[in-house]
């Protein structure tokens, strides 16, 4: 099983999204659909897809828009998404119609893009399955606890996937499900949190392994492969679901084959997985045992330790400039976001810091790049960042602002603070 992973490792993607390149797409992606017929969810997964170039907003599409924007060319259609529509490699509603949106480039080794491909027209059918949830911060995960318990949680899955004894397996699985607890037990509404999470990407991102892949055992090996490769991101806050999912899942799939019915409003892969073994609550207490067992010598925890030092002094450097120090205020209404999931951080007490993101809203667009940070704030009402002496409102350390027509930047609510308004909006109240 883990030859079936080394093969894995490499990205090669087409340079630039062509016509032809396009088409293999779209090919895949019917011979995928077609092959499911809607049997494992009861929805085909075939609809419309586009694939976008983020360099100039290029769309090629494999059908027309009802709205009539794209224009047919060598069995494709072809256009330009405009600025108002978002990209994201996600569901996308533009002209009328519910998309599959793929960002170039896509991965073009067979398995990464079966298993990408599926993952992403799920996503396109999840709300009408009912299986789209409100998703919260997770910001637990970036904590020294949170986070060893959870790569505990996935060295203990990655094991059970690997045996095929089945009182092993159970084994594995029951340790797993013990540093579940520990750590949900650690943190208020952890459960519900992650929970959401799982259901949304870690839901579609079992369906493109189920689906992706023919044989078990590469299932199997690409859910190991999922449960490695998200350790080196940056933080789990985000990223963990895209791991957890699929190895939940084909577990569910050996024990319990008719879970998916089972997927209701407060669903937890997890707590599924518990009841179709019969695992008594109580044996899932104890861990002191189970952490030697996955991290024998320690090290794990030692090098979580260290990088829990270093996040602390990251947080102190954000919290200075986006918190305290002068910042531009931008208020959260009809928004949109563009982001890498794996680069989250989470600003204790105050809300998630996006190291990369595009965020539209009416009053335009921000972007920001490497180097720079966006702070989103817990109620989503407003994001910031830090606001460098003398400047205009439209840059800074890693960011830049484009105002739609109709707003400026004005003095915001605190001295040496900034904020965009309408054009014809009375001035902001001043706090000394």
């Amino acid at each position: 099983m883990l030859a079936c992973l080394a093969g894995l490792a490499a990205l090669p993607v087409a340079a630039a999204p062509d016509h032809a390149s396009a088409m293999v797409v779209f090919d895949e992606a019917r011979k995928l659909c077609d092959a499911d017929d809607g049997a494992l969810w009861g929805e085909s997964l075939c609809g419309p897809i586009m694939i976008v170039d983020p360099a100039d907003r290029a769309v090629i599409a494999n059908q027309a828009d009802p709205g009539g924007v794209l224009v047919a060319k060598d069995g494709a259609f072809v256009g330009t998404l405009p600025a108002s529509a978002i990209m994201a490699n996600t569901r996308v509603e533009w002209s009328g119609a519910a998309w599959t949106q793929l960002l170039w480039p896509v991965p073009f080794e067979p398995a990464l893009l079966r298993v990408f491909l599926v993952h992403e027209m799920f996503h396109r059918i999840q709300p009408g399955l009912g299986l789209a949830r409100g998703e919260a911060g997770n910001r637990h995960l970036d904590t020294l606890d949170g986070r060893y318990l959870l790569q505990l949680e996935w060295r203990a899955l990655a094991r059970a996937l690997m045996v095929d004894e089945a009182d092993a397996r159970l084994g594995h699985v029951t340790d797993a499900l013990a540093f579940r607890h520990a750590r949900r037990s650690l943190f208020d509404g952890a459960g519900a949190d992650e929970a959401a999470l799982e259901i949304n990407e870690g839901l579609a991102e079992y369906t493109g392994v189920r689906l992706g892949l023919a044989r078990d055992e590469q299932r199997r090996a690409f859910a190991v492969y999922d449960l490695a490769r998200f350790l080196d991101a940056p933080s789990f806050v985000r990223s963990f679901a895209y791991a957890s999912g699929p190895a939940y899942g084909l577990l569910l799939d050996a024990v319990d084959p008719d879970w998916r019915g089972r997927l209701g409003a407060d669903a937890d892969l997890g707590a599924l997985l518990a009841a179709a073994h019969r695992i008594d609550p109580a044996r899932l207490r104890e861990i002191g045992p189970r952490t030697r067992r996955y991290d024998a010598d320690g090290a794990l925890r030692t090098a979580e330790e260290a990088r829990e030092r270093t996040r602390r002094e990251r947080l102190a450097a954000w919290r200075a400039t986006l918190v305290d120090g002068p910042v531009l205020v931008l208020p959260l209404g009809k928004s949109s976001f563009q982001f890498n999931p794996q680069t989250l951080a989470a600003l204790d007490g105050v809300g998630t810091v996006y190291p990369t993101l595009r965020l539209s809203d009416a009053w335009g667009e921000l972007v920001v790049a490497d180097g720079g940070a966006a702070l989103v704030h817990a109620d989503r009402k407003q994001a910031t960042v830090a606001l460098p002496p003398g400047s205009d409102g439209r840059a800074g350390e890693g960011w830049t602002l484009t105002l739609a027509p109709g707003w400026t930047v004005v003095p915001g609510g605190r001295a040496g603070d900034s904020t965009v308004a309408r054009d014809d909006a009375p001035a902001p109240s001043r706090q000394p």
